[in-house]
């Protein structure tokens, strides 16, 4: 799982842009599942097992990550952007970045911190006073190079460190994206049905079409979710914590969680010895809260890794923690092919 997790944070998709992670992800699963790409870009997967349950189960990930567009050239060459999804503009300034089909490599800057006010240097450079440097002399150059519109990404290595520990941009969610394939790639018991979608981090918004088209029973998200356990964060405002296994929420800012799939995660972990938690705070969402209501509504749980600083180039996580999230959700899986 943490070699496919590797090739797919070192692939490039912001929201509305998944071609290379859909690309990949289609190229490991077309001759083990019957799956179709429909009209948004989501992936809609069936892999067959040896029953057909009684229940329809949907997995889902989502295969966008968060970063930047360009959205004006300045007359000096460099580019003004603004964030796809929620980015928080203290995470990226002086950041390398790759802009574009032609993967032109950039600088974050902003203004010089001698031509701020006293108040403004106490505060992050916002996103209108931020430029992208791509090295060009002027507007003319740099459109040889870029056009409006076209994508920035975050430029991050793949790194192993410390008590196992995993640095990379987008492992929110492509964490969700490597369990679903190893899930995929191995033996299933029942039939299931997975879907990888695009456009989460603007809006739930490919959830929302896939599971209309799936219509599940039930449905588990894998997602990354906030962990917050670091200096000057204690108690609920550490949110979850890393090392502390998978984190099952009661409820977000777009979900509040079915209480019956809540206490079985719970119940299922304690069974098999699986370190599980919960989040201390009320905050963030994911494509739990699309799929809950899409049709006459979705039994729904959210399984997620818990990672340090999310939504910047580079994401902290845990490899025991994504190898218990592994364990659980086949266990939760077990209890809910048959179900009443």
């Amino acid at each position: 799982m943490f070699d496919t997790l590797r090739d797919l944070c070192l692939l490039n998709g912001i929201s509305g842009d998944e071609d290379s992670i859909r690309e990949y992800i289609i190229s490991r699963i077309s001759d083990k599942c019957e799956c179709k790409i429909d009209n948004l870009g989501n992936i809609i997967a069936l892999k067959k097992g040896i029953k057909t349950p009684q229940n329809k189960v949907l997995l889902s990930a989502h295969m966008d990550e968060v970063g930047l567009i360009v959205k004006y050239i300045n007359d000096d060459g460099s580019l003004k952007v603004e964030s796809v999804g929620g980015v928080d503009p203290g995470v990226v300034f002086g950041r390398q970045v790759t802009v574009g089909k032609n993967n032109t490599d950039g600088v974050i800057g902003g203004v010089a911190i001698h031509n701020l006010s006293i108040d403004e240097r106490d505060k992050a450079v916002p996103f209108d006073k931020l430029t992208v440097d791509i090295g060009a002399k002027n507007r003319d150059e740099a459109e040889k190079a870029v056009s409006l519109g076209e994508s920035v990404y975050f430029k991050s290595d793949f790194t192993e460190f410390g008590d196992g520990f995993i640095k990379s941009k987008a492992i929110d969610d492509r964490f969700g994206c490597a369990l679903l394939l190893e899930l995929i790639e191995s033996e299933l018991e029942y039939d299931t049905y997975f879907t990888f979608v695009v456009q989460e981090e603007i809006g739930l918004r490919g959830a929302a079409a896939a599971a209309y088209t799936v219509n599940p029973d039930y449905a588990i998200v894998i997602e990354a979710t906030t962990a917050a356990d670091i200096p000057l964060s204690e108690g609920e405002k550490s949110v979850c914590k890393c090392k502390s296994g998978p984190v099952v929420s009661f409820m977000d800012k777009s979900t509040v969680y079915n209480k019956e799939l809540y206490n079985l995660a719970f119940e299922t972990a304690k069974e098999n010895n699986i370190p599980c938690q919960t989040k201390t705070m009320i905050a963030g969402g994911n494509d739990a809260g699309a799929i809950h209501i899409s049709r006459g509504g979705v039994k729904t749980l959210a399984v997620s890794v818990p990672c340090r600083y999310i939504h910047s180039p580079s994401c902290v996580a845990n490899k025991k923690d994504m190898i218990n999230s592994l364990e659980l959700v086949k266990s939760i899986l077990i209890k809910l092919y048959d179900r009443q």
